[in-house]
Formats: structure tokens, C-alpha cells, sequence
């Protein structure tokens, strides 16, 4: 679970945070003023602060904040002047955006608000295309607007360069002003309310959010363009209204609720990624017609509610399809108001102590949850004050609290005196039991001091009840003596150092009087233009005194032993669920100063005493049960145990159906206890009664099988693997198939002699489920000529759920999910191998989010234009992206029953090639290339729907926030090598180059990420030896990264490489000394003359074609997952091929080998550092001839087939 926070604000004012796994509220020291409310993301807190202006507070991020402005400079050629600014009347502007339409000169760009800053200036984008331009960076082109290319033509009448310069928002971690001015100026009234989200509308593009506020009139605004690049936003908007309203909530989704003046609620309809302001308001009566709703609160798919009698109600029947719901049920508990935050997770500020609570058993499945729990953890300054027991502690209680200090208050302002201005003097106060002096006489013309403001309306009058109460008992218990003394129960009062006191409204000086709705002033105030001392006996000036007066060390307005009250709480970037492990519920102040004073209670020597006397004692019980008994024989036990079940298997020839068979393990142990076992598979065909078998060390890996409608794994060996053609069998439930996958993976384990997790040296791959395998590689598996066939290694599963995993010799594993979520691997066991008590050490919970696509087609004809009415030889209307198979909403199923949905199905705007308002992609014919805009031409179009679905699983590995990562990459080194720390570099999900600091064997998940500059996105990244840098930017081009080392880890500069050939690269892998990459249409490309002094190379080589991706390792071994791979059945899809051949002479190999496969993914062979044993042997022709008839040399290696592949839904173990 990655670290999140909770926000609240006391009745003081004061913001304060929780972190999921911290065990104390920090208090936002940044903050100057006093805060009414709080409305929080993850990425960033609003407020509403005394002034009742809003205020954004930005958490820092090791990504910064940047946003690029672009201008393009436009030129016409003429006779006289050759290219120039001269341009003809109809043309563009010779300053202009990309369409030409908007004049937009150098100097035009201005910064939108004092929290950003440049980076610096302008300078020209000499990249077009992913290639390189001539110096300047000019493009040509006929006429405007026209196709541009790099290269000038005879008839290149126009040219174009891009001007570039990126800003950067600076004010983060620190309260930030918005400015409350609409499109027509300034608001006319201030803000009284605030609530941020939709960053979860359907459509959205990731980072836009929706902020709505309510004025003091009750107008609510509508905050426009606030995305990643733009946190601030742009402008306000008003909303219409059927009446005036005090309070408002936002859901992360399309939700939005209102509580009117009258009770009565209203919900926005009609919001989507076109319309986020919505289109009208639908009124919804409150729970109790008696007592009106005061507050709500929305999160994805629950309303929360609270009437004026504190009452607490939850909605019923909310869903995206009925916002407005069916039904109140209410809740136990009394509160002032509720918070709903991530998950549906709801928060609430109790009315009968201010405690902030927390709803347990909230889940997708029991939105409304079980019961409330007090959060119950101490402050930052209460650890202080709990810590020392000296006079220091009382101070940072607030003295007035501790019942025993008196001081004067402090005039800040000049007096009219015989001596002239003069300033206050402060002076100790006396001990109770002294004579108070008598109180000089009130100047009228003396401004009387302010009370700080309470800045939560809504308790105002509950606190000056409760003040009033103790008021009295502390008259009548004693009239000398504090009310806080009484309150607190002292048996006496003594006399304590002086303490002194500052009014905060005093302390800053004299300004403007702040918004507030009620003032609090003292009844009676003793100034002087001398000494003034407060009276002791005075219950009134002490009880307000003890609300508007604070210490000079600390400022806290609570006592030690009291509780802070709460005035407002935000749980929208809080990230927990039902599951999470939260520390927050049972104070630790007292255990940890229990635990600190034992602790400094030891001295070191007796720490080493104890030691030697533990090591001693357990040397003698080792020799007295161990060493005594050494003549004895070991007793080996030599057994046999079977393991039967009732299972389907896919049968092998035609025609291909599920059959029920008995499936029994056979395990067996040797005389030098070495364990083995047979599978056997007993079946009926004509009636007849037949058996396959497999022997368990031939079994070479355990797969999960995607299937939507059964719990499928497949049997491979090193037979079947060469045939394509796996032992595919499904399990009755889900339990029972991940039983067996335990106990074969075991048995496996056992036969070949792995134990525990994989060595620094594994193989890792994932497959295009996402499950994680690792294989052992032995000496010989990049040995030349001879090395170990790929179909004959044994892989074996990881617990948890990736996209791709990267490692190196040194033991880093870094991993990436299909959420983009990052991951460092901490140990071994999870999934399936949860219930082994050798797997439970450094086990997480680890979730993974992915989305199912599907397109809906239409063709165009001359009556209706475009309908789902398609030609007999067009693809279904709705489709998988080949068109070949039927996908509807209603028949579209998760991936696999591991899989649940969490959303419904949403248009996908961010389709490669663009799409329209509507979502829509135009094209002449099924298939072609699709745009976005509509053409005469274009007679098809499709657009593509996703839903998300979501799956729980448990692993090895532990998250690591808070960046989105798309790939990452560490370095290569030898086994035996010592770096430190290990550079890792990584690309986040927006494209960001990033370089991971503080990374070694100690620390795996590093410290911090370090920013790379860069003019445009990336998208895969690789670091090889000697820490040459490699990166492939979204368009397709490739960079180096010059001067990297250990002094510099960044490097300085990126330089442009040419891409091969009329190709645009995907993917980029850097050895020890060669440099492989894979274009978009699947070509396997070598890097050409790289040397240390010119690390860039000079050309591009094509190796082969079908590859999807590619891995070099340390050994410049070079491993592939490669498509279109030929089998005994069918084609395969993602395959795991070896290159043979790779020697220092010869780096680019000379054939393939075929591994495990289909349905891989990924593949790292970055941490195989083992070299092959070297042994002379005789001259070799590796040639086709010479291995027909040399029967002792194994066959020719097979080498990819360029055919089409042909869709078999049986054909491969696990699909693409």
C-alpha cells in the first residue's frame, strides 16, 4: 500500500495531516492562516482559509510540474529575399500556434500566475519525426497548411521551425493563493465551501480533476482547467441553481451532490468528459422531512448524509446509471460531518467528543459498512510534550490548560504616555496562592485585543457552552483558582517557573479584521500603560483566555491529556481499504515511552554480556545433542505417497473438447533421499481405458491458462514444448487448481534440487496473463557451439501479477504492473504458494488494474450514412481489435475469473491515431490505417470502449510510490562486481525520464528519483555497461545520454541517433557492448560500430523480423520474445528465443533456438552473468550438411518463419 494522507482542521484553524503509515498528526507548518475547510487529492489539498479565499497546496513530487509552450515560425520564399517574414496577406501569422490561426509572437507568453517560473529560454526543436532535422530545424512544405518534410524540394515554397520553452511550477508543499476572478472579472462574494474531484470521469484524461466551491450567497462555481500541467486551473464559472446552497461534494467519478438552505439536496446529471460542469440539478428530499440535511458527502458510487439532529444516512441504488439513487437507510452514530474518500471509504467528526472516526467494513460489496472507529493518535506536538517530564512540557501544553502558569497578555500596539510610545512590558505572574495586585483602570481609547477566530461556524456555539459550563464549576469551587485547574481535577496548586504568553491576533501585528461569521472577545480586559497583571480569581478572563492565548515556545491550544477537536476532515487522497494494516487506532505514546526508558536503561556492555552468555549456552546445547550422536548411521526414509483427483483435460487430437479424467501424483522418495514422481492421466476413448504420463523431472513449467469460464493450467515438457502442444487441464474451483500447481511446483522443485528464491543470476519472464517465472540458468546455457537447448530449461512460478520485470547480477529486481504501478522484489512465495510456511516472510498484497477493449464498427452508404449495418464480408459490428472474433458489452468477460470488473464501459479517447469528439476513427476499408478526422475517402470507422478490471493477488513484492512507471532498466555487471549505488533509470507513464537514487543491495526500492530533462516523452529506456544510456521517445526516434557515471548519474546531454530506415523504434536493450532495438512492425535491429570512443554507433543492421520484445545481457547474450513461431499445431504467439552464436567476433549470432512458448510477453536476461566453461575444440563449420551427419551433435536450430499468423483458439497454452 503506498503512503497517502489524511487531512483535518481543528477549531482552531489548524490543518493537519495523517499518513497511512504514520502513527501521529503532523501539522502543516506552512500554513499562515487559519483554515475553514479542506478538500484533498492525491496529488494535492485544497482549502478555504479565514480570509474565505481558496488556497492549493501541491505535493512535491520528484517529477516536476513542467509544461511546454510552443510557437512555430513561419517563412515564405520569395525571388528577392529567398525564405523571409515577408508572407502574403492570405497567409498565417509569421508568429502562430500549429494551425496558423492564432498570432502567438515570442513575447506573448507570459506566466499564468507567480507560482510558476522558466526554465529557460526559448530555443529551437531541431527533432521532426524522430529524426534529426538540418541545422536551424526548419521543415518544407508546397503551401500552407501542407505535409511537411526535413528535406527542401525545387518546390519548397514555405517553411516551418518549432520554437520551444518549458515552465515550471515552483510553489509546492506551501499554500498557494488562487485568485477568485471569473471570466468576467472578480467574484462578487467570497467562498464558504470547497470539494474537489472527478479525476475518475468516465473518459477523463489522467490528471484533469473538478473543483466546485460555494460562495457566502450560496452561488456555486465551477473551477475550469485543472489538469497535471495546470494544477491551479484556468478560471471560475458559474453553475445556475433552483436555490441557494451551503454546502457541496464531489465524487471521484461523475457524482456531485448539494445540501440547499432548505434541507433539501440536489444532484448534478449530465457530467461527462465534454460536459464536466453537468447539464441540470434533480432535487432529492432529505432523509428526515423534520430535520434537514446540513451536510453530504459522495464518493464513487455512495452518498452520505447528515441532518440537522446529527443524524447520520447512507443512499442506496447509487450507480452511474442512477446518480440520484432509491432510498435513505440510516446509520448508527452522531455526527458533524462525513468525508467519503478513495474506495468508498468515509470518514466522520463525531459531535459528542470531535473526534475524527473511521468506518470499518466498508466494501465493493457492503458499501455502507459496519461500524465507526475512533482514530486515536497523538499529535506532533503531543510526543513532544509526553516526552519530558520537565517545566518545558508544560509550556508546550498551552499554559492556561496546565491549570498552574499565569502570565499577562502582550500589547503589540504603542501607548500615549508622559514618556512618549512605549512598549507593553511583560511581567511574571504570581503564584495562586499570592494576593492578586489590584487592576488598573480600562482606557477606553486602548483597542481591546481579539480573540483568534473559530473558524468552523457550525461549533462556534457549542464551544462557548462547554466554557460556560466549566466557568461555573470552576466559581464555585473556587474563586481563586483557574477553571482549568478545577477541570483538570489538581488536588492544590503550585507555584511554577514563569511562563510567557502572546495573543496570536496580537503577535502579528494590526491588519484588516479576517472573515468570520462571529467574533470572539474577552468581556473584560486589563491594560495598562505599566505593568498589567491577569487576575487569578478572574473565571471569565481565564476561561476566554484559555481559547485566545497560546505559548510563545510551542503554540498548542490543547493540553497534554486532552484530545484535539476536529473541525473538518478530508479522506479524498487517502488511500485505504477494508484490508489495510493502519496504525491509527491504538495510541503507542505510552508503550513507546515505556519501550524508549527501558531501552535507555541498558548500557552496551551489558547488551554484549547477554550476547556472549546466549552463544555460549547454545554452543553447549549443540555439542550435548549434536556432537554425541555423529556415530550414528542417518535413517533415510524411503516412501511412496500418491495424490488423486477428479480434473478435465483439453484432449490432444481432433475434435479438440474438455473430457473428464482421473489425475494422481505419484511421489517417491530414493535411498540418498532424493525425491521424484510420475503424473499420471487416466482417461476413456471407445470405451476403452488409457493413460498418459509424465515424469516430474521432465516437467519443465507449470503455467496458468487464461480462460474466461475455467480454472485452466498447462503441463509442459521438453517434447511438448517443441510441438506447441502443452497437457492443458482445468481444476473444479480456483482453490483446488492453485493446490495442485503448489504441490507439482514443489515436486518439481524437489526432483531438480531448487530450493528457496532465485538466484541473482535467474532468467525472469512474464507471459501475457502477467504471471512471473524465473529459471536457473546452468554454465552451459550460453556456451558456443554446444549450449543447453532452450525447450529443456525449467521455469518455475513467482507470486504476483507484472507487465514486466527487469533485474541484474547483483540481486535488484524491479518490476512493473499493468497499472503502471512500480515494485521492488523482496523475497519469495505468494499466489498460489501462500499457504507454504517456507513462503511467508516478505509477503505483500499486491493489485494490478488492466482494461478490456473492444470496437464498435460502422460503414457508411448513401441513405443512412454510417450504421451498424455492415457488408457480408465486413468484420462483426463489434469486435476484438482484429475484427476475427465477437465482442459485445454483454459477452465481454475479464481476462480470467481471477479478474473482477470495477468500472463500466467507457469510450477510450487515447487510441493511437486519434479519434474525435465522438470517439471515432475513420478509415477507406476494414482494415486500414485510422485518424481521427473525417475524410470524403473514408467510408469505415471504429471507436474503442474499455472497462477496467481489477485483481488481488499476493507476492513478493513491495510497491514503490509514488511515480507511475512504463518501463525501467538496471545496470548490467558481473557477479563478482561491487557498484554502489546501482544506477536504475526508469520512464514514468507521462514520459519523464527518471534515474532512481540511493539504490543499493541494503535499500533495493532506493530513496528518490532524480529528473531528467527532456524535450519530449519517452517510452522505453535501457542502461548497459559502462552506463551507456539508450532511450526510444514516443515518436519512434532514439537518444543516447552522453557523460553518465558514478559522479554524474544523470549525465549532461542527450544526442539524437537516426533511426533505421523509414522505422520507428519500440523498444531498446543495451548489453555489455552491442545495443539491440524493435521497431513497431516487429524488426530486430543491431547497433553498428560501437566503440568506447564513439559509444553512439554508425548505422543500423536488420537481424529479423516477428520480434515483440528484446533483452541483452551482460554477456551481450541476446534472448527475444519472438511471434509467428511455427509448431506442430499451429502458430505461436510470444515464444522465448535464444540467439546462437553470439561471440565477441561475431556479436550479431548466427541462428535461434526456440524455448517455452506462447503467450510471453517478457523476457531479462540482464542478470545472467555466468559464463561457459571454456574448452579448446576442434574447428567447427556450423553448417546444415555437417549436422545431418554427425548424429552426436544436436539439431540445426530453427529459425523464424515470416508467414501470416492464423487465429486457432487452441493452439497456444496460454493466449495473446
Amino acid at each position: 500500500m503506498s503512503v497517502s494522507l489524511l487531512w483535518a482542521v481543528d477549531v482552531y484553524g489548524r490543518v493537519y495531516s495523517l499518513s497511512t503509515g504514520g502513527q501521529q498528526w503532523e501539522q502543516c507548518q506552512d500554513a499562515v492562516l487559519e483554515f475553514k475547510r479542506v478538500t484533498a487529492v492525491q496529488q494535492c489539498c485544497w482549502g478555504i482559509a479565514c480570509d474565505h479565499h481558496i488556497y492549493l497546496n501541491v505535493h512535491s513530487s520528484d517529477v516536476p510540474i513542467r509544461y511546454q509552450e510552443e510557437t512555430y515560425e513561419n517563412q515564405r520564399w520569395n525571388p528577392k529575399d529567398n525564405f523571409s517574414d515577408h508572407l502574403l496577406p492570405s497567409d498565417r501569422w509569421h508568429w502562430s500556434d500549429i494551425t496558423g490561426l492564432e498570432h502567438q509572437p515570442l513575447d506573448s507568453f507570459l506566466l499564468p500566475s507567480t507560482n510558476w517560473e522558466w526554465e529557460g529560454d526559448w530555443y529551437i526543436d531541431e527533432n521532426f519525426g524522430g529524426e534529426p532535422t538540418e541545422k536551424g530545424g526548419w521543415t518544407y512544405a508546397l503551401d500552407f497548411p501542407a505535409t511537411y518534410i526535413k528535406d527542401k524540394k525545387w518546390n519548397s515554397c514555405v517553411r516551418r521551425r518549432r520554437w520551444i520553452r518549458y515552465r515550471r511550477y515552483k510553489a509546492t508543499d506551501t499554500w498557494a493563493k488562487i485568485p477568485s476572478e471569473g471570466h468576467s472579472g472578480p467574484l462578487p462574494d467570497p467562498f464558504n465551501d470547497i470539494s474537489c474531484g472527478g479525476w475518475e470521469i468516465s473518459e477523463e484524461p489522467r490528471g484533469r480533476l473538478s473543483l466546485w466551491a460555494v460562495s457566502l450567497q450560496g452561488k456555486v462555481w465551477f473551477r475550469e482547467g485543472i489538469h497535471h500541467h495546470s494544477p491551479e486551473g484556468e478560471g471560475w464559472e458559474e453553475v445556475s441553481l433552483p436555490g441557494e446552497v451551503v454546502q457541496i461534494s464531489c465524487g471521484p467519478g461523475d457524482l456531485v451532490w448539494a445540501v440547499l438552505w432548505e434541507g433539501q439536496l440536489i444532484v448534478r446529471e449530465g457530467i461527462t468528459r465534454d460536459c464536466p460542469q453537468g447539464l441540470c440539478w434533480v432535487v432529492v428530499d432529505s432523509p428526515n422531512p423534520e430535520a434537514g440535511a446540513i451536510h453530504v458527502a459522495v464518493g464513487d458510487n455512495v452518498v452520505w448524509a447528515v441532518t440537522k439532529d446529527n443524524k447520520v444516512w447512507f443512499r442506496r441504488g447509487i450507480n452511474s446509471h442512477n446518480p440520484c439513487g432509491s432510498g435513505w437507510i440510516g446509520m448508527v452514530g452522531e455526527m458533524v460531518m462525513v468525508n467519503v474518500g478513495l474506495n468508498d471509504q468515509v470518514w466522520g467528526i463525531s459531535c459528542v467528543d470531535r473526534a475524527v472516526y473511521f468506518r470499518q467494513g466498508v466494501t465493493s460489496s457492503e458499501l455502507s459498512g459496519k461500524a465507526w472507529k475512533a482514530v486515536n493518535v497523538p499529535r506532533d506536538g503531543d510526543i513532544r510534550s509526553h516526552s519530558s517530564a520537565s517545566i518545558s512540557s508544560l509550556h508546550s501544553a498551552g499554559c492556561f490548560f496546565s491549570g498552574e502558569v499565569q502570565a499577562q497578555s502582550v500589547m503589540s500596539e504603542d501607548l500615549d504616555t508622559e514618556g512618549g510610545p512605549q512598549r507593553a512590558v511583560l511581567e511574571v505572574g504570581t503564584c495562586p496562592s499570592s494576593p492578586p495586585p489590584e487592576p488598573p483602570p480600562i482606557d477606553p481609547d486602548v483597542p481591546k485585543p481579539r480573540i483568534p477566530k473559530v473558524t468552523s461556524d457550525s461549533f462556534i456555539s457549542e464551544m462557548l457552552s462547554d466554557r460556560q459550563v466549566k466557568q461555573e464549576a470552576a466559581t464555585t469551587a473556587s474563586p481563586s483558582i483557574p477553571e482549568e485547574e478545577v477541570a483538570l481535577g489538581e488536588p492544590e496548586a503550585k507555584c511554577p517557573p514563569p511562563a510567557l504568553v502572546l495573543s496570536p491576533s496580537l503577535s502579528g501585528g494590526l491588519g484588516d479584521p479576517q472573515w468570520s461569521n462571529v467574533d470572539l472577545e474577552e468581556t473584560q480586559t486589563h491594560l495598562a500603560v505599566g505593568p498589567a497583571v491577569v487576575r487569578g480569581d478572574s473565571a471569565d478572563t481565564c476561561s476566554l483566555s484559555s481559547v485566545a492565548t497560546y505559548t510563545l515556545c510551542q503554540g498548542e491550544p490543547y493540553g497534554a491529556d486532552e484530545h484535539p477537536l476536529w473541525a473538518w476532515v478530508s479522506g479524498g487522497g487517502c488511500g485505504v481499504n477494508c484490508h489495510s494494516q493502519l496504525n491509527w487506532f491504538n495510541s503507542a505514546t505510552a508503550l513507546a515511552s515505556s519501550v524508549q526508558s527501558m531501552s535507555l536503561s541498558i548500557s552496551p556492555a551489558q547488551t554484549a554480556a547477554w550476547r556472549k552468555q546466549i552463544f555460549e549456552q547454545l554452543s553447549e546445547r549443540s555439542k550435548r545433542e549434536m556432537d554425541h550422536f555423529k556415530h550414528y548411521e542417518q535413517a533415510v526414509e524411503q516412501s511412496v505417497w500418491v495424490k488423486k483427483g477428479a480434473m478435465q483435460w483439453w484432449r490432444d487430437w481432433k475434435p479438440h473438447k474438455w473430457v473428464d479424467v482421473r489425475f494422481a501424483l505419484e511421489q517417491f522418495s530414493g535411498p540418498e533421499g532424493n525425491q521424484d514422481g510420475i503424473l499420471f492421466l487416466y482417461y476413456n476413448f471407445n470405451e476403452e481405458k488409457k493413460y498418459l504420463h509424465a515424469f516430474i523431472n521432465e516437467v519443465t513449467i507449470l503455467v496458468p491458462v487464461l480462460n474466461d469460464s475455467k480454472h485452466t493450467f498447462a503441463i509442459y515438457t521438453a517434447e511438448r514444448t517443441k510441438q506447441r502442444w502443452p497437457i492443458r487441464l482445468a481444476a473444479a474451483t480456483e482453490v483446488e487448481m492453485h493446490d495442485w500447481l503448489a504441490l507439482l511446483s514443489v515436486s518439481c522443485c524437489d526432483s531438480r534440487g531448487i530450493q528457496g528464491p532465485p538466484s541473482k543470476q535467474a532468467i525472469w519472464s512474464v507471459t501475457c496473463k502477467g504471471d512471473i517465472f524465473v529459471c536457473e540458468p546452468s554454465p552451459s546455457l550460453e556456451a558456443c557451439p554446444y549450449p543447453t537447448p532452450c525447450d529443456q530449461m525449467f521455469w518455475r512460478q513467482v507470486g504476483g501479477h507484472l507487465r514486466l520485470v527487469e533485474c541484474n547480477s547483483l540481486g535488484v529486481v524491479w518490476g512493473v504492473g499493468y497499472d503502471h504501478t512500480a515494485w521492488v522484489y523482496t523475497g519469495y512465495g505468494g499466489g498460489f504458494f501462500q499457504g507454504l510456511a517456507s513462503s511467508t516472510d516478505n509477503i505483500f498484497t499486491q493489485t494490478d488494474v488492466k482494461c478490456v477493449y473492444i470496437y464498435e464498427n460502422q460503414r457508411w452508404n448513401p441513405v443512412t450514412g454510417y450504421t451498424n449495418r455492415g457488408l457480408p464480408t465486413d468484420r462483426y459490428m463489434w469486435s476484438d481489435a482484429t475484427g476475427l472474433q465477437e465482442c459485445t458489452k454483454a459477452n465481454a468477460k475479464p481476462p480470467s475469473p481471477h479478474w473482477t470488473w470495477v468500472a463500466d464501459w467507457t469510450i477510450d479517447y487515447g487510441i493511437s491515431g486519434g479519434t474525435d469528439r465522438e470517439g471515432w476513427q475513420y478509415a477507406a476499408d476494414f482494415p486500414r490505417s485510422y485518424h481521427g478526422h473525417k475524410t470524403l475517402k473514408d467510408f469505415v470507422r471504429r471507436r474503442r470502449w474499455a472497462r477496467k478490471c481489477k485483481l488481488t493477488t499476493t507476492g513478493p513484492w513491495q510497491e514503490v510510490p509514488p511515480i507511475p512507471l512504463s518501463d525501467v532498466t538496471i545496470v548490467l555487471c558481473g557477479a563478482q562486481s561491487s557498484v554502489e549505488p546501482i544506477p536504475l533509470w526508469a520512464i514514468s507513464n507521462k514520459g519523464d525520464v527518471l534515474c532512481r537514487l540511493g539504490v543499493t543491495l541494503l535499500t533495493p526500492a532506493g530513496t528518490s528519483w532524480l529528473h531528467v530533462g527532456t524535450d519530449q516523452p519517452f517510452k522505453s529506456i535501457s542502461i548497459g555497461g559502462a552506463n551507456q544510456v539508450w532511450a526510444i521517445a514516443r515518436d519512434g526516434s532514439a537518444f543516447y545520454r552522453g557523460s553518465v557515471s558514478s559522479e554524474s548519474p544523470a549525465g549532461d546531454c542527450w544526442y539524437h541517433i537516426p533511426c533505421p530506415e523509414r522505422q520507428k523504434l519500440q523498444q531498446v536493450s543495451v548489453g555489455r557492448t552491442s545495443v539491440y532495438t524493435v521497431d513497431q512492425n516487429g524488426n530486430l535491429w543491431f547497433r553498428q560500430g560501437l566503440t568506447p570512443s564513439y559509444p553512439q554507433g554508425s548505422s543500423w543492421e536488420h537481424i529479423c523480423n516477428n520480434v515483440r520484445k528484446v533483452s541483452v545481457g551482460p554477456l551481450d547474450q541476446v534472448w527475444i520474445i519472438a511471434d509467428k513461431v511455427q509448431g506442430s499445431h499451429s502458430l505461436s504467439c510470444g515464444t522465448v528465443c535464444h540467439r546462437l552464436g553470439v561471440q565477441p567476433m561475431e556479436p550479431k549470432g548466427q541462428s535461434w533456438d526456440y524455448g517455452i512458448g506462447g503467450g510471453w510477453d517478457h523476457i531479462t536476461v540482464r542478470g545472467n552473468s555466468i559464463e561457459a566453461p571454456r574448452v579448446r575444440m576442434p574447428s567447427l563449420t556450423p553448417s546444415l550438411t555437417s549436422s545431418l551427419t554427425d548424429p552426436l551433435r544436436p539439431p540445426p536450430p530453427r529459425s523464424l518463419l515470416p508467414v501470416m499468423i492464423t487465429e486457432m483458439e487452441n493452439g497456444n497454452a496460454v493466449r495473446c
